[in-house]
C-alpha cells in the first residue's frame, strides 16, 4: 500500500515538475508573501490536489507503524500509544509541506490570479473540473504510456531502416 502510495505520488510529483523549468522547485522559498496572498496560494493548492499525497503518506507511514505489531504481537500496546503520540508531529510536519507547496504557488502566481483561481474551484465549473481532473490524468498518463511504446518502436524501426541504408544492421 505504501509502495502503491508513493508511486503515484512521485508520478504526480514527476508530471507537476515536467512542467516547470528547474528554478521552479525552489519558487516562493524566501520570498515574503502577504498573509492574503498565501491564503490563496494554500486554497488553490489543497482544491487542486497538490497537497492530497501528503495524506496519504502520512497514513501509510503511521499504520506501517501500527502493522509492526504483526511480528511482534507482545508490543501491541506500546506500539499503538507511541502512534497516537507521533501522530501530531508527522501531521505538523505534512503542514510544513502544505506551507511549502503554497509558498511555490505564490511565488508562481499574484495574489490576485489566486483569488480568481481559487473562486474558479469554487465555482460549479471549477467543481466539475476537480471532479473529472483525476480520471483525465489517469487517462492521460494511459494513454502516454501506450504513445511512449509506439514512438519507441518506431523509432527503433526507422533506426535500423537508416543503419540498414548505410550497410549497418541492428538488432
Amino acid at each position: 500500500m505504501i509502495r502503491s502510495t508513493l508511486r503515484c505520488a512521485a508520478t504526480c510529483l514527476a508530471l507537476m515538475l515536467v512542467q516547470l523549468p528547474a528554478s521552479a522547485q525552489t519558487a516562493g522559498q524566501g520570498t515574503n508573501f502577504s498573509a492574503q496572498h498565501l491564503v490563496y496560494a494554500r486554497e488553490v493548492a489543497a482544491a487542486s490536489g497538490l497537497t492530497k499525497p501528503l495524506d496519504a503518506i502520512v497514513q501509510d507511514t503511521l499504520r506501517s507503524l501500527e502493522q509492526m505489531n504483526v511480528t511482534r504481537p507482545e508490543i501491541r500496546k506500546d506500539l499503538d500509544v507511541v502512534v497516537e503520540i507521533i501522530r501530531p508531529e508527522i501531521e505538523k510536519q505534512k503542514q510544513q509541506m502544505v506551507e511549502l507547496a503554497a509558498r511555490t504557488v505564490a511565488g508562481r502566481m499574484t495574489e490576485d490570479e489566486l483569488r480568481q483561481v481559487a473562486a474558479f474551484f469554487k465555482s460549479p465549473v471549477g467543481q466539475k473540473y476537480l471532479e473529472t481532473e483525476p480520471l483525465i490524468l489517469g487517462d492521460f498518463v494511459r494513454d502516454m504510456g501506450t504513445w511512449t511504446q509506439n514512438v519507441a518502436e518506431y523509432a527503433m524501426h526507422r533506426a535500423r531502416d537508416e543503419m540498414g541504408k548505410r550497410g549497418h544492421a541492428l538488432q
